[in-house]
Formats: structure tokens, sequence, C-alpha cells
């Protein structure tokens, strides 16, 4: 094991339940308690929890706040009311992707930004460059705050019975503040599974109290990153460095919806307007293999033996049980339907270009 390997508050948790752990963005992470299958039918069937204590958080905070975030961020801030959570991007001015993020408005100048793990330093630095001319402060509060998701049809129930806190009040992409034990606590009602769910964002102390309250009571699973993979995937919700990054721009992920082109300015803009007026040459599509194999992240694609591009992520469907990735392909052949070859290995297996989207969201709206 690296040595240099960061820990989250709830390590010795995952090490004493026979987690098999696993680097991943710097830390050291449980990739699977029992096993992934088990734990991706709890989330989507009952309750499951995970630790993303790995992930960042930013403050940015001051007169400016807004009109900072506004310019570092593709989704609209403006129209946002405090207790409202937003997903969007980060761009680079290529419109390549620094990161994609989560923005929570606290107040009229307070907004608290989530961010990837293995991205932290880079966004920071990012946001900080280029804040440079705005009256606003960032301020990386990565270390303060523990975080775990509770994930699943039955989490809304389950949280108010075991934790005594009232979340059935929270619509999708919402979020509250308390106080618990006289520190702050945040609770969003939002996800990265497809199913209903939550987000805490806490204390170390609140959090390992959390995660003993619910593990402990036999109704909520603890899933490692496995099944958050699984899991994001089946409902094509990107991963950063596979669906999304600084080669891969929304417009070519199919995440354009996010981009708010009516904005005066972000950065990235022109970019993006120039992809938008003359077409893209690649694009994140999703492909059903004709018979079972697993098409693994990097593996190429081809069109009568020639490379038209790779899987970004691929499974055996763990819902639906079929063969299927998501991959980014020459736009030429991006149209449903399409045949392709999925090379495994030394063999290829033809599939048929499909939506992305594997298995239908259970959100509450």
């Amino acid at each position: 094991m690296e040595n240099n390997l960061k820990r989250t508050c709830l390590y010795d948790k995952h090490v004493a339940l026979g987690a098999l752990m696993s680097p991943f963005g710097g830390f050291d992470m449980p990739i699977q308690y029992t096993s992934i299958i088990e734990e991706h039918n709890a989330v989507r069937h009952a309750c499951g929890i995970f630790d993303v204590s790995h992930m960042g958080e930013v403050l940015i905070t001051g007169p400016e706040a807004e009109k900072l975030v506004g310019h570092l961020f593709t989704n609209d801030v403006r129209e946002m009311t405090p207790g409202k959570v937003l997903y969007g991007m980060m761009l680079y001015p290529n419109g390549g992707v620094v990161d994609d993020l989560l923005v929570y408005k606290k107040g009229d100048n307070e907004f608290f930004l989530v961010i990837n793990a293995a991205n932290i330093a880079k966004d920071v630095a990012w946001m900080k460059e280029n804040s440079t001319g705005f009256n606003a402060e960032v301020k990386d509060l990565s270390e303060d705050y523990a975080e775990v998701a509770v994930q699943g049809p039955k989490a809304e129930e389950l949280i108010e019975k075991y934790l005594n806190v009232k979340v059935s009040d929270l619509e999708f992409y919402t979020f509250k503040e308390l106080e618990i034990e006289g520190k702050q606590v945040i609770i969003s009602r939002t996800g990265y599974t497809g199913e209903d769910g939550f987000e805490i964002y806490g204390s170390a102390e609140y959090i390992n109290k959390v995660w003993d309250i619910l593990v402990g009571s036999k109704e909520v699973a603890p899933c490692g990153l496995g099944c958050r993979d699984t899991l994001r995937f089946e409902v094509a919700l990107p991963l950063y460095g596979h669906e999304l990054s600084q080669d891969i721009t929304p417009i070519e992920a199919g995440l354009g919806s996010f981009v708010k082109m009516d904005k005066p300015e972000f950065i990235g803009k022109e970019a993006i307007a120039q992809q938008k007026e003359h077409g893209i040459v690649q694009k994140v599509v999703g492909i059903e293999l004709h018979e079972k194999a697993v098409p693994r992240s990097g593996y190429d694609i081809e069109v009568d033996g020639v490379r038209i591009g790779y899987v970004t992520t691929g499974y055996q469907s763990i819902s639906t049980g079929k063969s299927v990735c998501m991959a980014l392909i020459d736009n030429q052949y991006a149209a449903l339907g399409t045949e392709v070859d999925v090379r495994i290995r030394k063999k290829t297996f033809k599939g048929t270009v499909c939506k992305k989207r594997f298995y239908q969201k259970n959100y509450k709206k």
C-alpha cells in the first residue's frame, strides 16, 4: 500500500468491517464490504450508506461571491435561492472540464462548493487564480468536513427513524443547515446513485456517530466505491476522468443542459459557443453488446477494424443483466442504432449505440 494515502475519519470502521480497501483520489477507500452486487442491490431496493468524506468542500464568500461563482461555474446561480443546490462544471478556456461539482447557496454572499477528491488541490488553485479582481474569498474547508451519502428508496424513512432529523420536507436538490450538539450539519437531498437519497456533511465526530447509528441499525448497508460506480453508471451520471475531463467538454459528454449560454459570461463560454455552432467531433454514447462480455474502461471501439474511440466506463449492468458501456467515439458513428465492435482483449464483440441511461432514475420530485 502507498504510504502517502490519506484516510477518512471512518477508516478504522471500514477496516473493522473487513472492507476491501484500495487507493482512490489520494485516499485509502473501501471498495466493498460483502460484495458489489449485494451492496448495489441494497441501494436500489432498500438503503445503503457510503463514506464520501474524501470529497472536497470550498466556501466562497463576500460581496461578489455570486459573481465569482458565476464566472467559474457553467450553471446559472443568479436565480438560486438559499437552500438550493445546482450541478455543473468549471471549464478551461478551451471548453475542457476542470471538474464537475455541486454548488449550494447558503446566502446571498455565501456559496458552498463540493468537488471531487482527486481534484481538490487543482480546483482550489483554479478558483483562487480566477478570483483576482472579485471582492470574494475562496476558502478550502475540505479538512473540516466529513461526509456520508445515505441512498436508496428507504433513505428518508431510516434517517428520520434513527437520526431523529426531519428530511421529508427537503425537495430534490435542496438542503438545510442544522445545529446538532453545537456543530453545523448540512443535509442535502442529492446523490450519485439514481435513487432517492441524502448527503450529510458535518464534523468527523458527528459523521462517526451517524455511521455507527445507521450501520448499527442493520437496516442500512455499508457500501463501497465499487457499487457507487455501478450505480452511477447505470443512470449515466458522469465520473470525472472518464466521461468528463480536460479533453472532453460538457457538450461532448451530453451535459449541455448544465451549461447556461444565456449567462453574461463564464470561463470557457466562447469555446462552448463554437462547439454548438460548428458541431462536435467526439461524443459520449451508450453501447449495448449483443452477447455477455465485460467492456472495461479503456477498451477500444472499432468499425471495420478501425479504432473510433474507447470505453469510458463499462460493466455487466447489475440491475438489468445487460453488457453495456459508455464510450467516447467519433461523432459520425454516434447515432442511435449504429453497429460497432468492442475489442475485449484479442476478440471483438458486436454492439449497438444506444441511450446512455441503462436504468431509470428514481428521484423524489
